[in-house]
């Protein structure tokens, strides 16, 4: 590759090199962790929402297939243990331990459960925009991918009584993030798995910033066909990922530490306590800052804002 193809190339693979910047998390805090607590429950794929097929994506049946112009009563009643057990058994564990929270919000699961998204409000979580419906983007068109955006925000506001600053699709496509960045108004898009901490991103003479989250320390491994398979796998997981950080943090480079959580998923109780563990022994040490993204976004906007 000459000098002339890595200036065209639409990837970018530097980053911030070797000099990650100091993240000057509040009170000198040597990691930031954030637990997203994903709410699709209602969203996904289903004839009854008009859909084409029934889901085959991140529950109990590893390896399911979509079924054309059928409904699945296995997988509807896995999605809806998520809505009806799973997230009350992780809203106690949270709030009782006073975590913050940030939840991305599939704009018509939150419609279809008032009582949940009203005691996420009551909790003070943080509700990020996870997009109208948990179905695949990549092969919409531009101009559909904008409109389900611009109905996700409406239906969001209507189901939670403001609009939503953060944005995550999940199973976006190449335009996903250039859409939200035009649409204008996110403090943050974390269609991201690219990075340890928040950066930059430019087009169309925008600077969004993008929060990158996580595939790895994500209970979503307890549904693919390589990942954890028992609560101490995620627990050892999550801990070893702390460790790391911490470490650094404390010789200088202080880092994010995202957790992805699904109701359906570590919502089961052998999972639910093996994150319990994790979340006591995170608290246990001395300078972890535990917040919201949109917290994460105003402190990044304030200590490091973008140039140019």
């Amino acid at each position: 590759m000459d000098n002339n193809d890595q200036h065209s190339y639409p990837r970018e693979m530097r980053g911030y090199g070797a000099t990650p910047p100091q993240a000057n998390w509040p009170n000198d805090a040597k990691i930031a962790i954030q637990c997203v607590l994903n709410y699709e429950e209602g969203g996904e794929n289903n004839i009854l929402h008009g859909d084409a097929a029934s889901e085959a994506f991140l529950s109990e049946i590893v390896g399911a297939a979509a079924w054309p112009n059928q409904r699945h009563w296995n997988m509807e009643s896995i999605y809806e243990y998520g809505a009806r057990a799973g997230f009350w058994r992780l809203y106690r564990l949270l709030t009782q331990r006073s975590i913050p929270v940030t939840v991305y919000g599939v704009a018509t699961a939150l419609q279809r459960s008032p009582e949940q998204t009203a005691a996420m409000v009551e909790a003070d979580w943080e509700i990020a925009s996870h997009g109208l419906k948990w179905i695949e983007y990549k092969d919409f068109s531009r101009e559909e991918e904008r409109d389900h955006l611009l109905k996700a925000i409406d239906l969001h506001a209507e189901a939670t009584g403001a609009r939503p600053k953060g944005w995550y699709t999940g199973r976006c496509s190449m335009n996903t993030v250039d859409l939200v960045t035009e649409e204008g108004g996110f403090d943050y898009i974390s269609d991201s798995y690219a990075d340890d901490l928040p950066y930059w991103y430019h087009h169309n003479n925008r600077n969004q910033l993008i929060i990158p989250y996580t595939l790895d320390c994500n209970d979503m491994r307890f549904a693919t066909a390589q990942g954890f398979n028992a609560g101490d796998q995620f627990y050892t997981y999550l801990k070893d990922t702390f460790d790391m950080l911490y470490q650094e943090g404390i010789h200088g480079t202080p880092k994010m530490m995202n957790i992805g959580l699904h109701c359906r998923l570590v919502g089961r109780p052998g999972r639910a306590a093996a994150f319990a563990r994790f979340l006591d022994y995170a608290a246990s040490h001395e300078k972890v800052w535990f917040t919201k993204r949109i917290d994460i976004a105003k402190h990044w906007i304030r200590e490091h804002p973008a140039r140019g």
